[in-house]
């Protein structure tokens, strides 16, 4: 493919609540087995984008191991291949990374060493399969200047926490606002975008010297009436983890047959760095309904419309409903969660009760003692 790829991984936010604190979003666990950056990795791989950018800035060590090979992805080439890029101190900039159009201009070696024509930028924390490749041809085809991947979100539905759009019947971009507080569309952008490599490369020296950070308010928004920008519609599965309960009901949606075989029966597939755990060990008393039960684990109780991820062992007579079980958690004996999510590593005391009330999904963070149970 004519295209470099961008993945922008480094963000964080407190809607995320304690789940952030000790990974970026972007290395979020997803549908038992996925991390959320496996889905952009998965979608440059299949779309044979052949050399990729991984920003990462915030708690990015989680990200970073999981992205210590580049073969999970099938980047391992002499052409090409994965670079994770993290901010560093030079003599001309001290700075974190500020906002993501500064992200992409601290790397910008990175663009200007690359021959490819093209730019793919994508965010780090989005579910869903796009052939980039169709999307560069339709790119290609309207002769834009950017064209940004949107998606039609449900009438009536809090879109708030997005870059909401409007466009003409060629599908110009004549209107666009960032998390607007009140709005009349419904269509958003994904946070995928295509761009030429040298306008890419302007745009952001340009943006540098005049102080703006943003790439959506000092790129997007700011050249819209002089830039062409064009909508590529994505109308399959999409989903945005960055709210507690965004994340727990995507987890969810894990659990509804369309999405499960979307994503795990379906061409093209989704690639993830593999841990060489046994299946999952149901024992005798043991019964899980509508669940998904990830590699490594150890049930004994009951557990309902749950997600439960790798290597986490279930006690005798606990009842599991409604919640997603983060990787390596020991849950003692006749404990009832529901409603919940447990970060990874806890460990649940036996006898305990934990219930997300009043619509709230509630978030168990266990320290202490790893191994001991009582």
């Amino acid at each position: 493919m004519r295209a470099i790829g961008i993945i922008l991984a480094g963000g964080n936010n407190s809607r995320m609540r304690e789940l952030s604190n000790k990974r970026a979003i972007s290395a979020m666990p997803i549908g038992g087995s996925y991390r959320a950056i496996d889905f952009a990795l998965s979608n440059m791989s299949n779309s044979h984008v052949q050399k990729v950018a991984v920003l990462t800035q915030y708690n990015s060590r989680s990200l970073n191991e999981h992205l210590n090979s580049s073969k999970w992805w099938d980047f391992g080439r002499k052409q090409g291949g994965l670079f994770v890029f993290t901010p560093t101190i030079t003599p001309d900039n001290g700075m974190w990374y500020q906002g993501t159009a500064d992200a992409i201009a601290q790397n910008l070696n990175f663009l200007k060493s690359s021959h490819e024509p093209y730019v793919v930028i994508a965010s780090g924390d989005c579910v869903y399969k796009l052939d980039y490749g169709k999307v560069l041809e339709y790119h290609i085809e309207k002769r834009a200047d950017i064209t940004v991947v949107t998606k039609v979100m449900p009438e009536g539905m809090d879109v708030s926490r997005f870059g909401v759009v409007r466009v003409d019947d060629e599908n110009r971009i004549v209107d666009m606002e960032e998390k607007p507080l009140v709005t009349k569309s419904n269509i958003i952008s994904t946070g995928v975008y295509v761009i030429r490599r040298r306008q890419l490369i302007e745009l952001l020296e340009r943006s540098m010297a005049e102080g703006r950070r943003d790439f959506v308010q000092d790129i997007l928004i700011r050249y819209k009436d002089v830039k062409k920008i064009y909508a590529y519609n994505l109308d399959t599965y999409w989903s945005n983890i960055s709210t507690v309960e965004a994340y727990f009901n995507t987890n969810k949606d894990f659990l509804r047959k369309d999405v499960h075989d979307y994503f795990f029966k379906e061409y093209p597939d989704v690639f993830s760095r593999i841990d060489d755990n046994p299946p999952a060990k149901y024992n005798p008393g043991a019964r899980v309904s509508n669940s998904l039960v990830s590699s490594g684990c150890i049930v004994n109780g009951i557990v309902e419309d749950s997600v439960i991820f790798k290597k986490v062992y279930i006690g005798n007579n606990c009842t599991i409903k409604n919640s997603i079980i983060l990787n390596d958690v020991r849950i003692g004996d006749n404990t009832y969660i529901e409603n919940c999510i447990v970060e990874s590593r806890a460990t649940i005391k036996a006898n305990s009760t934990y219930i997300g009330e009043n619509g709230e999904t509630k978030i168990i963070v266990v320290k202490g003692e790893r191994y001991i149970i009582g």
